[in-house]
């Protein structure tokens, strides 16, 4: 069944049209001899990606703001310039994490039940039109899922269900650091390809697994599946989890993109540290909040974040654990929740001495660590504090990190894209 299942997920990527650079076709230049130029594509580009909101381009100082109470010196101030770019406006919900997770059950469902079709070039893909009529409340169609569903020893009250651990999302892409080394310089392309399947569904158990000695089990049963969290930021998610959903957005966009015969836009991506950092502060750049100094509340004495108030009232703030993605004022550039309910998964990997060399143009460090590497080959950073830490977490400046495999209650993320500002005015 084992062989079987990777088969399955493996195709899953078919559904998705290939994008290639030779696609533009010489079709309406004259023939005179001179210059003229051909572009790329003559194709319209995409509108204003939906709850995502512009980040200019600009220079701050990234690194603390105030004293660095720690003296573990792993972040020094330093100027640095970014590039502009589109950032989701709030973390990424439940709601839309689910978007993700029932399009990788659905597509492995139609593989397994026989909904596919030959496109015109030839390729093999699922059948939307009858993958959407798949029942997954009878019990007959569910029986003809039995790579999908949960051994009969795993079922209670023999209820057949789908198995969250066989939700597998295959990723393929390029190492394109890897790549452009002038060590590499000639090697084949496929030398520089990767791909595996990486389960999606949350990790539920956070909720239980992190506290210990401590009565959460009403969050394991309901944060991710009650409608009541719908709009509450997604958490138990991976940094490999949060990697896999960033690939599926920018296959889902592009697909779409190109069977409506649009320009195929940039990838879908975590941001880098120093993004990240940038867009919290919005444009105050020697602030310590993302609301500027020095105070967590304001002047009526409201708590401008969700967090760990004084030395443990956690419903002050409003919310006991998470609040919706979209709770309190958001900083300068739009953006909601910089600090304090979740913090986010970012790109870069942790390395104490990265400010030390990093460049000051859009600076990042990455790696891609395999399974087999140490564990601190493995830290990424996670930035903005969240709803169980002290204010000192939540400073724009304050660097954390956790290993790419974890999974926490605390931990979500949000996306960046590379698109012109233009589309601001559309």
């Amino acid at each position: 069944m084992k062989s079987q299942l990777l088969t399955v997920s493996t195709l899953t990527i078919l559904i998705i049209s290939s994008v290639s650079c030779f696609k533009g076709k010489t079709k309406g230049v004259p023939d005179n001899g001179q210059l003229v130029g051909v572009a790329p594509s003559t194709r319209g580009s995409m509108g204003r990606p939906i709850g995502m909101v512009y980040v200019p381009p600009g220079t701050f100082h990234m690194g603390p703001s105030d004293e660095d109470i720690n003296y573990n010196f792993t972040a020094r101030n330093k100027q640095v310039s970014i590039s502009g770019f589109w950032m989701d406006a709030t973390e990424m919900t439940n709601n839309q994490y689910r978007q993700f997770v029932y399009w990788v059950r659905d597509s492995l469902s139609a593989v397994q039940m026989g909904y596919m079709k030959v496109s015109p070039d030839g390729d093999t893909a699922v059948d939307w039109k009858k993958a959407q009529t798949i029942n997954y409340g009878n019990r007959t169609t569910l029986e003809k899922l039995n790579t999908l569903v949960l051994a009969p020893d795993n079922r209670l009250y023999n209820r057949i269900e789908i198995d969250p651990a066989k939700l597998l999302y295959n990723v393929q892409d390029f190492d394109l650091k890897e790549a452009a080394k002038r060590e590499n310089a000639g090697r084949a392309r496929k030398d520089f390809i990767y791909r595996y399947n990486q389960q999606v569904y949350p990790d539920t158990l956070v909720w239980m697994r992190d506290f210990s000695y401590s009565y959460n089990e009403p969050m394991t049963k309901r944060y991710f599946t009650h409608p009541s969290f719908g709009n509450y930021p997604v958490v138990g998610v991976t940094w490999k989890q949060a990697e896999a959903f960033c690939h599926w957005r920018s296959h889902y966009l592009n697909s779409f993109l190109e069977k409506t015969k649009k320009a195929v836009e940039s990838d879908f991506r975590l941001p880098t540290e120093a993004e990240w950092e940038y867009a919290a502060r919005g444009g105050r750049t020697q602030s310590m909040y993302p609301w500027g100094n020095y105070y967590l509340r304001n002047k009526k004495g409201c708590l401008l974040a969700n967090f760990k108030p004084g030395r443990g009232n956690y419903a002050e703030d409003g919310g006991f654990y998470t609040v919706r993605a979209d709770a309190y004022w958001p900083n300068d550039f739009g953006l909601y929740n910089m600090a304090g309910n979740v913090s986010e998964w970012t790109s870069s990997y942790f390395y104490e001495g990265a400010y030390n060399f990093q460049h000051d143009m859009n600076p990042d460090i990455r790696y891609n660590a395999q399974d087999s590497d140490p564990p601190r080959m493995k830290r990424k950073v996670v930035r903005g504090g969240s709803w169980k830490d002290v204010g000192f977490f939540l400073q724009t400046s304050t660097r954390q990190y956790e290993y790419q495999d974890t999974a926490k209650s605390y931990i979500g993320f949000r996306c960046v894209i590379d698109l012109p500002a233009q589309l601001r005015a559309r």
